[in-house]
């Protein structure tokens, strides 16, 4: 069995960012959600 948690920096960036958030229907809809919760960080 393979260890599923081998963090990277890109990968998390790339996958959680803002930018890829930004760039989404789904992930402006998240970001919304995050502001209207007044969210400290709206992502990673």
């Amino acid at each position: 069995m393979s260890v599923t948690w081998n963090p990277k920096k890109r990968k998390r960036k790339r996958t959680h960012g803002f930018l890829s958030r930004q760039g989404k229907k789904g992930g402006r809809k998240v970001l919304a959600k995050r502001r209207s919760k007044q969210r400290a960080r709206l992502t990673v």
